[in-house]
């Protein structure tokens, strides 16, 4: 075996989101998402996040298990209706409070705040008022950033405005299968440029509450495409489903326009843009969040909506069906480099699920688990090898937790959760983190 060394500095961490794992639902105000699973059909066997894995009250057991597992950085979201139960208006002390001590506690155990402001739990007050298809929203979402930076930036230095806004857009909005559920095409469209437009108000009040070491963000899930063969169709059809999964929420971003080839494909239902927006849009950002599971493979679809379809090629693939496929974090780095030259980036989500179960001796064996890990961290490697300004590294997640749609039957976790108990078991791939974490390297 070989060793790789990352750089002095590399940040190893964990991440989660405020819905998926804290529960205490009835200390705060309701979600899209505690409605979200109250609709018949929508959620695997009717499961909510009511409970989760109530870090809302084991925080501090928690920080301790990260510390014990060498973590360097944390990545946890803030709970908007925890704050503003309303989504505007009285501000909630006791909610605002919970993420005061979970930052205190955080620092005291020797482990860096990343603060996501939003993970999909929008109010649901907002949402009877319109949601993110409501322009105004956006200026909600900047006044709640400022009263949590308010709060928490003499402490929190690393934001990260929104959270995947394509899932949100997409999946909340025009498949509806995230919450709200909805299946609009036009709305989804509004609603991701609405996204967007609240990341670039957020930006000045971050930086101004953090003072001049704020470090301030976006996360976006992206995927290397790849054509299924060489064809000319095919190539084009990548290109497209780039456009669709990547290019959209990238060019607005570090460009400060949608990309024109997809404008012009999504013809009549473009969202309506505002003067000044694009300019806000694309304010410039400190780093760039990274979430990364797997590649996409399409081929030339004349009949499909955008002229391209998704294929499934042979491989390992993991409890979600998404392909392992390492080499993608390395392609897709590069790629971000090369075309959008962000001055930092991070990988603030990567991670798997498999069928973990827990064994007669007490222990979790998770073997596929570590080798995609160990994988992944070779080819994020490669890419800072390739000059990639890659700082840290954050894995999908600390423990195993509420999935969505999916319910608790993932486990995407490095740390089992009996959710009878709520008994933290930290699988062998914690150990194994643990150590790549202290020692800055990983084995191959």
């Amino acid at each position: 075996m070989s060793t790789l060394t990352f750089p002095e500095g590399f940040l190893w961490g964990t991440a989660t989101a405020s819905y998926q794992i804290e529960g205490g639902a009835d200390e705060r105000g309701p979600s899209i998402w505690d409605d979200f699973c109250r609709w018949p059909g929508k959620v695997f066997e009717g499961q909510t996040g009511d409970v989760a894995d109530d870090h809302y009250h084991r925080y501090r057991e928690d920080v301790a298990l990260m510390q014990s597992l060498h973590m360097k950085a944390y990545r946890f979201s803030i709970s908007w209706p925890r704050v503003l139960p309303e989504g505007r208006g009285a501000v909630s002390e006791v909610g605002l409070g919970f993420y005061d001590r979970l930052v205190d506690a955080l620092l005291e155990a020797g482990i860096i705040p990343f603060v996501t402001l939003y993970h999909w739990d929008l109010p649901s007050a907002l949402q009877r008022e319109g949601g993110w298809a409501a322009r105004d929203t956006a200026q909600l979402f900047a006044d709640y950033a400022a009263i949590v930076a308010k709060r928490l930036g003499d402490r929190v230095k690393h934001w990260i405005t929104h959270n995947e806004p394509w899932v949100a857009a997409f999946l909340g909005h025009m498949m509806g299968i995230h919450a709200p559920g909805w299946r609009d095409l036009g709305l989804a469209l509004q609603v991701g440029h609405h996204l967007l437009l609240s990341h670039g108000m957020a930006i000045p009040i971050l930086r101004e509450a953090s003072g001049a070491d704020a470090y301030v963000g976006i996360t976006l899930n992206l995927s290397p495409i790849y054509p299924e063969t060489d064809s000319l169709e095919d190539r084009e059809a990548a290109h497209i489903a780039d456009g669709f999964s990547n290019r959209w929420f990238l060019d607005p971003v570090f460009r400060g326009q949608y990309p024109q080839d997809m404008w012009q494909r999504f013809g009549p239902f473009v969202p309506r843009v505002v003067p000044g927006d694009m300019e806000t849009i694309s304010r410039a950002i400190d780093f760039l969040g990274v979430n990364y599971y797997t590649r996409s493979v399409v081929r030339a679809e004349p009949g499909a909506p955008l002229g391209f379809v998704g294929v499934r090629p042979e491989g390992e693939y993991t409890a979600m069906d998404w392909e392992v496929f390492p080499d993608g974090l390395r392609a897709l780095l590069v790629r971000l480099h090369k075309d959008y030259a962000p001055k930092a980036l991070y990988i603030t989500e990567n991670g798997c699920a498999y069928e973990d179960t827990l064994s007669e001796d007490g222990r979790v064996y998770d073997p596929q688990r570590i080798a995609y890990l160990r994988a992944h961290f070779a080819s994020a490697h490669r890419a800072i090898q390739e000059g990639v300004p890659l700082k840290g590294y954050f894995v999908w997640s600390l423990m195993d937790n509420f999935e969505w749609s999916f319910g608790y039957s993932r486990r995407f976790g490095i740390v089992y959760v009996d959710y009878a108990t709520l008994r933290r078991i930290p699988k062998e791939s914690a150990l194994f983190y643990a150590e790549v974490a202290r020692t800055n390297a990983v084995e191959i």
